[in-house]
């Protein structure tokens, strides 16, 4: 303290209030407003006398410096009851904890059993989301987007990459903590059981054995067959898959499930790549793919037969995994109300996002239709 410096009898009396009436020490209270330990035990001793009790101002005073310490003591342990959970939490945990219980316990209590500073508190109010926490936000908005146009099946590497460019700079690791933090998870294809051998088909050989990379568009295409459910019954959908892109090439959809729907299916492959040479076409050992009019439809055209082993599903594991993808992003756990309401979806998801949107780790992350452009310009540049 300064010398000479003077107080008002008000500023005593309020100074000697935090000692008994706050419950706070004499060397606590001393040392926040800059006066000697002295000083103030000369102002209580001087405000006792002067109290019409001054017989036992100083017991009272104790008794009052007590009640204040022990109701002081109870809010903290109340304030650590409540707030137990968020003592190792980051800061805005704490700050938010402060918020939704101010009408419980003083923000100055729960600040000081929080080690927290209420400047801090007050200016997180003005601003509760940092500058991070604000980004996130807008970034999960751009998530959500890519999510739901991939009818949930990308996980974070494919929408990382649909971020990227879209012209945003987060890295993966980013995305894929606000996918998890919002509950945004890739949907699980159906596991299939592992069957070892098989019989040989006895139409035809299984002349691809398992060789699912050709170098050139139009060399091999894979065909199966699936149903969709509706209340007017089955829809049946076949299609025809180019193994050098994973581009869906031929499609059809019918209530019968014969020989008719899988060589529309192939009527419309050809006629849209219209190929000079022979193409290897890989199905299973369904009885649409051995009819007569089927094979002689082949033959026709200068298409190959070749047939996975019965009961072998990874044999022809290109176009099981194209249908896993359909049934996650369009049939899952779903019943149409009518066919065509089927076919819509159907002819939405093939040809407005499979073909042209969807990323393949075959490809190198773009989509079948990308992926054939670029192999068409690199041959015109050649």
């Amino acid at each position: 303290m300064s010398k000479g410096k003077r107080y008002t009898d008000e500023f005593k009396v309020e100074a000697v209030k935090q000692v008994t009436e706050r419950g706070y020490s004499v060397q606590e209270v001393a040392e926040r407003l800059g006066i000697s330990i002295k000083s103030l035990y000369d102002w209580r001793s001087q405000l006792a006398k002067n109290s019409p009790s001054s017989k036992s101002s100083d017991e009272q005073l104790r008794i009052a410096q007590l009640e204040a310490e022990l109701k002081r003591v109870k809010e903290e342990r109340d304030i650590f009851k409540k707030g137990r959970k968020v003592l190792c939490k980051p800061a805005r945990v704490k700050y938010a904890f402060i918020r939704d219980h101010q009408q419980q316990f003083t923000v100055s209590a729960m600040c000081r059993v929080l080690k927290l500073n209420r400047s801090g508190f007050y200016a997180w109010l003005k601003s509760p989301l940092s500058n991070r926490a604000i980004e996130d936000n807008r970034l999960l908005k751009r998530i959500k987007e890519f999510y739901i146009a991939s009818g949930g099946t990308y996980g974070s590497p494919w929408i990382h990459q649909d971020l990227r460019e879209a012209g945003e700079t987060c890295s993966v690791h980013r995305v894929a903590k606000i996918m998890r933090v919002n509950r945004l998870k890739a949907q699980i294809g159906y596991k299939r059981r592992h069957v070892n051998g098989g019989k040989p088909s006895r139409v035809a050989a299984n002349i691809l054995e398992r060789q699912f990379n050709p170098n050139k568009p139009n060399t091999v295409w894979v065909s199966d067959i699936t149903y969709v459910r509706t209340y007017e019954g089955f829809l049946y959908v076949a299609t025809v898959i180019d193994l050098f892109s994973r581009r869906v090439v031929g499609w059809s959809m019918d209530k019968n499930m014969d020989k008719h729907l899988v060589i529309k299916a192939l009527l419309m492959a050809v006629f849209q790549r219209r190929p000079k040479t022979e193409v290897l076409v890989h199905s299973d050992q369904g009885s649409q793919y051995g009819s007569a009019d089927y094979l002689a439809f082949l033959k026709e055209h200068n298409l190959m037969p070749s047939m996975s082993r019965r009961g072998n599903c990874h044999d022809n594991a290109v176009a099981e995994s194209f249908f896993a993808t359909f049934k996650k992003r369009v049939i899952r756990k779903k019943i149409y109300s009518t066919r065509d309401e089927a076919k819509a979806e159907i002819f939405n998801f093939i040809e407005m996002f499979y073909n042209p949107q969807k990323r393949h780790s075959h490809t190198g992350g773009v989509s079948p239709a990308q992926f054939e452009k670029a192999y068409f310009e690199k041959l015109t540049t050649v």
